[in-house]
């Protein structure tokens, strides 16, 4: 006899899920996972390395029904996790409520990587709107900051503790987008192409290729780099009608290559849809998320400029 509770149909379910153990993980996510395959449900789990074994090894024959993957990998850039993870798994199964497990947030995320995860989190909520799904994010209490915590309340609608379940007093997901909506510094060493239609493409992409082979990117990476900067520059030209600045520095172990422009970017979605098959275009900022290790964009009434980041790293 089933005695696991299925949510109402054609409801979004999004809860933080703190857990401070990995017993509390546990004692969290096993139930949610077993009681999902109980009622049909397909389940899915995305979670950094260490915590896909563990959940595997509890799991035990059970996980070879559950699609689990490493969100060290898959999501290592916050803006490939919805049409990659999400909504590639959910699409999948159209007629049937979904149960994900997605932890995208862990104590290993830097400084740099942490604003494009917490508005990965709070588009969730538009993304997944009226869509039959439970999207679970786990929060380590133990070892995240307070500041991320207090942004789990805001881009999750309920929280679930091991003792208890209850509905973010402080839920403002749109607030947490805001809120990050942040610059990303040039480096010192950056330099700066600016492109128009009569420059072309193609100009911007030898300039960028240059500048990788200076600032030391991997050459088998040469070919991402090529098409992520070609993919922003026909973006910005296309949407905007004007010109744009192609810049690349380092930051660190990584390569930035940024597009600014004088346009304004309002679809906070953009780039984090799968393609649609039925329409050509639309799929430049899709690439350049499947293509980098992170993106970053920061948008003012005045322009828009695009920063991927790309691994120094072989």
């Amino acid at each position: 006899m089933t005695t696991a509770t299925a949510p109402p149909p054609g409801d979004l379910v999004h809860p933080a899920v703190f857990y401070a153990s990995e017993e509390e993980y546990l004692d969290l996510l096993v139930p949610f996972v077993l009681d999902g395959l109980e009622l049909g449900h397909p389940v899915a789990a995305s979670v950094p390395g260490a915590r896909l074994r563990l959940l595997r090894d509890a799991l035990g024959a059970a996980a070879a029904a559950v699609l689990l993957l490493d969100m060290e990998v898959e999501g290592r850039n916050p803006g490939r996790i919805i049409p990659g993870v999400l909504r590639r798994f959910a699409d999948d199964h159209p007629e049937r409520h979904v149960r994900i497990i997605g932890e995208p947030i862990w104590a290993g995320r830097t400084d740099v990587e942490y604003p494009a995860c917490a508005q990965h989190e709070a588009l969730i909520n538009r993304a997944f709107a009226g869509r039959d799904v439970t999207i679970a994010c786990p929060y380590d209490t133990a070892a995240l900051d307070e500041h991320v915590l207090a942004d789990a309340l805001a881009t999750h609608p309920e929280v679930w503790e091991t003792t208890r379940r209850y509905g973010s007093g402080d839920y403002a997901p749109d607030a947490v987008v805001g809120r990050h909506n942040r610059p990303v510094d040039a480096g010192p060493d950056a330099a700066e192409l600016p492109v128009t239609g009569t420059t072309g493409t193609g100009a911007a992409r030898r300039f960028a290729v240059a500048e990788a082979e200076r600032l030391g990117l991997p050459a088998g990476r040469a070919a991402d780099l090529a098409l992520v900067a070609t993919e922003l520059v026909t973006n910005s030209l296309r949407h905007t009608g004007a010109g744009c600045r192609l810049s690349l520095w380092r930051d660190g172990d990584h390569l930035v290559c940024a597009v600014g422009d004088g346009g304004r970017l309002t679809d906070p979605l953009a780039g984090r849809r799968p393609a649609d098959r039925d329409r050509e275009g639309g799929r430049g900022l899709l690439v350049v998320n499947h293509l980098a290790d992170l993106v970053r964009t920061h948008t003012t009434p005045h322009g828009t400029t695009v920063c991927a980041f790309l691994s120094l790293n072989p």
